[in-house]
């Protein structure tokens, strides 16, 4: 039987099906209805669904013969044109369903690839996307639908009586090692970008998509950047000037969505796309307070967190659309999570105490100290100047007292060979890391 294999599922009429195993937790939700957003944002329209409850996938087609003859019968009755599964499948899974209904299947990973590969704006995203397509297909060539022939890989590459099979792998093989070079380089120039942003604190937003992380940046910075109620409308890192009030200028930054069982593959394509909210000073994890999943989705978000690395990062837990959200779910939120914030980014509300909460956030990270040097040490006067807050000078003969309120990454850049550093009672202590790296292009120690 000859499946159109091609990857879109733009206009098509899909069939839901899920299956609940006996180790993987219950949703709060509709089991499906999350799946049926991503079909949706697909641009597919829903005409069936069809779900069961297993101990163990069944190894030839993942459903039981009950419920897959019933998957049978649903197709006919619907004409549907694809199956999506909202479990990850394994290529001979997917060619035995398709052999026994006659329609095309796609599993959860492919459908997410899917979206991503239409949303992809910028050059680094398309890459990522690319990078993991492709490395979902490279074992599933024999069921795809046509070959990568497009790729070639010049004059002297082909074995006499090479199989087309053998040769796409070759060429998905090497277009894979190509794009991982390129993304590589990509992460190294974005490294350099946001190093080089450190005279400023940062704030990175993560959350599940479609929490309002895009609505929340417009609202607070006067952005212009797009915002849609729709799965993954974001995947690219957009980052613009806040003015924290009572504070001043801080650089927050938009990222991609997480979501349940997000791939793998695409979590590290996007390396590069999330080194943001690696390096920031603060996460504010935004959260839909309104869905009847919003457990899940934190939970979702703090385990694609744990992957990156950034688990342990200050975090702030926003719960926003609090203006739709049902007020004993919100209470019932707070009380599992202290220290959440409530807001609607549509709104406006409760946006002064996030300002202030994040205030407090990111002072956690500074240090208020007396710094003593020689008089004649201006470079060090201008350095503490540009890095925090001078609050005062007390002169002696030969020396003077600086009373100031600096980043402690900053403050641990000044040598002790050329200063004492007293840190006022209650402020954190200085970690000193002079000669560690570098700022405005001198070595640690020579800042003093």
């Amino acid at each position: 039987m000859d499946i159109d294999r091609k990857e879109s599922v733009d206009s098509e009429s899909a069939i839901l099906v899920g299956v609940q195993l006996a180790d993987t937790p219950p949703l709060s939700e509709e089991p499906l209805e999350e799946l049926a957003g991503l079909v949706e944002s697909a641009g597919a329209d829903v005409v069936g669904r069809l779900f069961q409850r297993r101990g163990a996938p069944a190894p030839a087609t993942y459903l039981g013969k009950g419920k897959l003859d019933q998957l049978k019968q649903l197709v006919e009755a619907t004409e549907a044109d694809v199956i999506v599964f909202d479990n990850d499948l394994s290529p001979a899974q997917v060619r035995n369903l398709e052999e026994a209904t006659g329609a095309k299947v796609l599993d959860r990973t492919e459908l997410i690839l899917d979206i991503f590969s239409t949303r992809a704006q910028t050059h680094e995203a398309r890459l990522a996307v690319e990078l993991a397509q492709l490395e979902y297909s490279l074992p599933r060539l024999k069921r795809m639908w046509t070959h990568l022939s497009r790729l070639k890989m010049g004059v002297g590459m082909r074995g006499p009586g090479e199989k087309q099979l053998e040769t796409d792998r070759r060429l998905v093989e090497k277009r894979i090692s190509d794009l991982k070079r390129d993304l590589d380089k990509v992460l190294h120039r974005k490294e350099r970008e946001v190093a080089a942003r450190g005279d400023h604190m940062t704030v990175s937003l993560v959350g599940y998509t479609n929490a309002g992380k895009s609505t929340l940046l417009n609202r607070l910075t006067d952005a212009s950047v797009y915002a849609k109620d729709q799965l993954f409308a974001t995947l690219d890192t957009r980052t613009r000037q806040w003015r924290l009030p009572g504070w001043g200028p801080v650089l927050l930054s938009d990222t991609v969505g997480f979501i349940r069982e997000l791939p793998h593959r695409l979590i590290a394509s996007f390396k590069a796309t999330l080194e943001e909210a690696r390096q920031a000073d603060l996460l504010l994890h935004v959260a839909d307070a309104s869905s009847p999943s919003a457990e899940d989705q934190i939970r979702a978000v703090y385990l694609v967190l744990k992957e990156l690395g950034i688990e342990e990062k200050d975090t702030l837990l926003v719960l926003n659309k609090a203006d739709q959200a049902d007020e004993a779910h919100l209470t019932y939120l707070e009380s599992h999570y202290p220290g959440a914030i409530r807001i609607s980014a549509f709104t406006g509300e409760g946006l002064d105490q996030l300002a202030m909460a994040v205030s407090d956030a990111l002072s956690r990270e500074f240090v208020e100290a007396d710094v003593v040097t020689s008089v004649g040490n201006g470079r060090l006067l201008a350095y503490l100047a540009k890095h925090g807050e001078i609050l005062s000078r007390t002169f002696t003969d030969d020396s003077v007292t600086i009373h100031c309120r600096v980043p402690r990454k900053y403050m641990g850049r000044v040598s002790p060979d050329e200063a004492e550093i007293r840190p006022r009672s209650g402020s954190p202590a200085v970690v000193n890391l002079t000669n560690v790296g570098a700022t405005d292009g001198a070595a640690m120690g020579d800042v003093a």
